[in-house]
Parts: C-alpha cells; sequence; structure tokens
C-alpha cells in the first residue's frame, strides 16, 4: 500500500470537514457515564444495536449507583440483543462499583484511571476522552484501521500502529475531530466490503488501487 503524500493531507480532512461540519458519535447517551457504558457495549456490536438496548435502559438508570443496584441479571435482561451481553454485563457492573468507590461516582478525565476500570481497554478510553472531555484522541475501531489502511492516510499492522501514526500525520486543526470524519468516511462510503469511491470526495487523494466504478 502506497503512503498518501504529507501534502494532500490537510486537503483530505478539509473534504471530509466540509461534506460533515459537525461530526458526531452516533451513540445516543444523556451523560459521561451514559456515554462510557454504551461504549464499552458497543464493542464486536452495532451504534444501532447499542442504542436499541440502551435506550429503555438509560431511560431508567442514570448514576453508577444505580446500576449497581440494578444488578448484572437484570442488566442482562436489557442488553441480551447485544453480542457478548454475559460478558459486557460483568463489567458494566464491576466498572460502576469502581467509580463509586475511587471516583465518588464521576468518570474519571484520564486515560490510565479509565483503562483501569473493567471492560475499558485503550480505544474505549480515547472515545471518552474525545466524545466527553474533548481531547483530540483518535479511537482505532475496524472502520479506521481499515480506512487508515485502504487510503494510504496511516498503514498500520495494527490499532496502535494506526493510531500512532494518525496522531503524527493529521493536522492539528483536524484532529479534535478526525476520529469521528474518519468513522463515518469508512461506514458509510470507504465501506469494508464495497468502497463507493464514486461518491467519495476524496477518491482522488487516496493510494487504493482496488478503486470501484460507477455502474
Amino acid at each position: 500500500m502506497a503512503m498518501m503524500k504529507t501534502a494532500v493531507i490537510p486537503d483530505f480532512f478539509a473534504r471530509l470537514k466540509k461534506a460533515m461540519p459537525e461530526p458526531k458519535t452516533e451513540l445516543e447517551y444523556d451523560n459521561v457515564y451514559h456515554l462510557l457504558v454504551a461504549v464499552v457495549l458497543s464493542a464486536q456490536a452495532t451504534d444501532v444495536g447499542v442504542n436499541r438496548a440502551t435506550t429503555p435502559l438509560f431511560e431508567k438508570i442514570k448514576t453508577p449507583a444505580q446500576m449497581v443496584a440494578l444488578g448484572e441479571k437484570r442488566l442482562i435482561g436489557y442488553i441480551k440483543t447485544i453480542g457478548l451481553f454475559r460478558t459486557k454485563a460483568k463489567n458494566v457492573i464491576a466498572l460502576s462499583r469502581l467509580l463509586i468507590e475511587r471516583h465518588g461516582g464521576e468518570v474519571p478525565h484520564t486515560h490510565e484511571e479509565l483503562q483501569a476500570l473493567p471492560g475499558v481497554g485503550r480505544k474505549t478510553a480515547n472515545v471518552v476522552m474525545n466524545v466527553a472531555f474533548g481531547e483530540a484522541t483518535i479511537a482505532v475501531d475496524t472502520h479506521i484501521f481499515r480506512v487508515g489502511n485502504r487510503t494510504g492516510l496511516a498503514p498500520g499492522k495494527n490499532p496502535l500502529q494506526v493510531e500512532l501514526k494518525l496522531l503524527k500525520r493529521v493536522p492539528e486543526e483536524f484532529r479534535l475531530h478526525a476520529h469521528h470524519w474518519l468513522i463515518l468516511h469508512g461506514r458509510y462510503t470507504c465501506k469494508a466490503r464495497k468502497p463507493d469511491c464514486p461518491s467519495c470526495v476524496v477518491s482522488d487523494l487516496c493510494t487504493f488501487k482496488g478503486k470501484t466504478t460507477a455502474l
């Protein structure tokens, strides 16, 4: 895979910004705690599926204390349509307890404290830091990993390599929203099975050799 030329990267993001001026997460939440729970539940699941499960859950549960009181068994009843629901329920109850015990029921503001919570890895911590606290982090999910490699923007063998390369290559002015521009671009345009190259606003900047053509 040929690397995208550094000189065209500002144009790449300027075009994504023009197409999506205010990109946002598609996970639905009312507070930072809800966001944390939703991101934990979203591992290997779609945002649509998570939202379907959390809408009735979040109507009743607003705080870690309420989640602990709900309990693992009843939580499973809400999220059983989501993949890995048993493990996720266990993690959500455990992280809720730790939020109460260590952080006064509040979601912590550092990567280290977030990643110390059950079910919270680097990607989840990055999402919370970016969306909730406005940090210019980039959480590499399957969409960003694909787009980073396919376009030549940030080729890497694993998510961490792609993340570090993106942080180095994305201009500072675009870094805060780069995460969402790339996710949404990968979700709706640069799709896994067949990228929609004819409608892509950055197709001419992309180094992908297998570009699709219009029918």
